[in-house]
């Protein structure tokens, strides 16, 4: 209260406001004075997860974030809380929780305890990759699945998702300002009920636009 007046945490926080920019800053308000963007992950699960589920509805889901490693991981084995984070980043590919799925349900309840989720941690610097796997009682198709995202990405996502139906690998993906972006050639189903999609993300580049974006956003609230 006698210092700053607005506060924007990068990671998930207790007794926050929690915003996923693109999708649902608008319960936002002047007197939020906490205010947590999520994560990383979370800016690009939930604006997928939004489009799948306005569109087909999702029963149940399961994601798979393959995350380059970060500061909070040992470049050699060294000590650490989690076992194995405590592990060589460079060396290794780690398995470990996320929060992300938490968040997700915080941003949309009616989600909340439906969607669960795992990190593996790779031996890159930067750029990741989010695998969801869903269930839904309406009918799907990689057709059906891809257009509604191919939709969204010009329309109320315009700028936080966009598509790629390249032959790219992580790499390219480098200063990419976009929370989530959908590989449409990944996308897989199975029996017109489940279904896989693929998004990569800047897990530095992209989320630091979205604290910006955040950070403009709330400073004209009245």
């Amino acid at each position: 209260n006698s210092g700053a007046k607005k506060v924007i945490v990068s990671a998930p926080c207790k007794g926050a406001i929690n915003i996923v920019f693109g999708v649902n800053e608008k319960i936002l308000k002047s007197s939020d004075q906490i205010i947590s963007a999520a994560s990383c992950t979370t800016n690009c699960l939930v604006p997928m997860v939004k489009v799948l589920d306005d569109n087909f509805g999702i029963e149940r889901g399961f994601m798979t974030t393959i995350h380059s490693y970060t500061n909070d991981q040992r470049l050699l084995d060294n000590s650490h809380k989690d076992l194995r984070r405590a592990r060589s980043a460079p060396s290794s590919m780690i398995p470990t929780t996320t929060g992300t799925t938490k968040s997700l349900g915080n941003v949309i309840p009616k989600l909340k305890g439906k969607v669960e989720g795992i990190s593996i941690r790779v031996p890159t610097p930067n750029v990741s990759l989010v695998e969801f796997v869903f269930s839904s009682n309406n009918s799907l198709s990689v057709e059906k699945i891809n257009n509604s995202f191919s939709k969204a990405s010009k329309s109320e996502l315009k700028n936080i998702l966009s598509t790629n139906n390249d032959q790219l690998v992580s790499s390219d993906f480098n200063h990419d300002p976009h929370s989530a972006i959908v590989d449409l050639s990944l996308t897989k189903v199975i029996d017109s009920k489940m279904a896989k999609v693929s998004a990569w993300y800047d897990n530095e580049w992209g989320f630091a636009n979205r604290m910006c974006d955040l950070a403009v956003y709330s400073g004209k609230l009245k």
